[in-house]
């Protein structure tokens, strides 16, 4: 996203393209097909820019036996907040907004590299899937497919497509084990004791409106848990990876 036409989030600050999203008017370009709920590609024009945007109405959400019905767009914008409280910068820009269908989550696309998946970025040994894993664990991802993380155009890897995480029971499901047991440096576990705090705190506000207090507290003592670690877990017993992979 930037100064029309162009549209690259990198050359916008953060302030101009939050209130691109909240206040800009949203144009519907289509479905990306792929998506297991309703997932469209909008554009957002307003206060002189022009960007793409994802756009996850909570009407489109396909219902779910675990997760109650009409929140995963919630849970999307609950990612983002936590990836900024922590410092991680994972996520791309998300809010909740009220669209063309109704009330869901809006989320900056991002430019990235449709051949590139998780799968290459572990193969080279690229230092951000480490603290990819580690918000996986702690948000407690129950589908980190491939194809979820982006490689930006300015070498940047983001994470993508949160809607089934929070729940307070065990659900970690993802393509990561590769880095089973893998030791997190002292500043990511310095960040995660800090947002076990916060969620307790600074950040107790936000997320109150958008996940229940039992997955509050299971996110809280799930950083906590890692920090104590200091090491990605291994897989359980269960189901552990996603499905399809990519």
């Amino acid at each position: 996203m930037s100064e029309r036409p162009a549209r690259r989030a990198e050359v916008v600050p953060e302030a101009r393209a939050r209130a691109l999203l909240a206040e800009g008017e949203i144009e519907v370009l289509g479905r990306i097909p792929w998506a297991s709920n309703a997932t469209l590609l909008t554009e957002v024009t307003g206060g002189g820019l022009t960007g793409l945007a994802v756009y996850k109405p909570e009407r489109g959400e396909r219902p779910l036996w675990d997760f109650p019905d009409g929140t995963l767009h919630r849970r999307e914008v609950a990612a983002y907040q936590v990836s900024e409280c922590l410092g991680w910068g994972l996520v791309p820009l998300t809010i909740t907004r009220d669209g063309p269908f109704g009330t869901g989550s809006l989320q900056l696309w991002v430019d990235a590299d449709p051949d590139v998946t998780a799968f290459d970025l572990l193969a080279e040994g690229h230092p951000a899937l480490s603290r990819i894993a580690a918000f996986d664990v702690v948000v407690n991802n129950a589908d980190r497919k491939a194809g979820h993380c982006l490689l930006g155009g300015d070498g940047r890897v983001w994470a993508i497509d949160h809607g089934v995480c929070f729940h307070a029971e065990p659900k970690l499901r993802t393509v990561l084990w590769d880095l089973a047991d893998h030791r997190l440096d002292a500043e990511l576990l310095d960040d995660l004791r800090r947002f076990a705090g916060a969620v307790e705190g600074d950040l107790a506000g936000a997320l109150a409106t958008l996940l229940d207090e039992d997955e509050r507290a299971a996110l809280a003592d799930r950083a906590r848990s890692l920090a104590r670690t200091g090491r990605l877990p291994r897989p359980g017993s269960g189901r552990s990876w996603p499905w399809p992979l990519v």
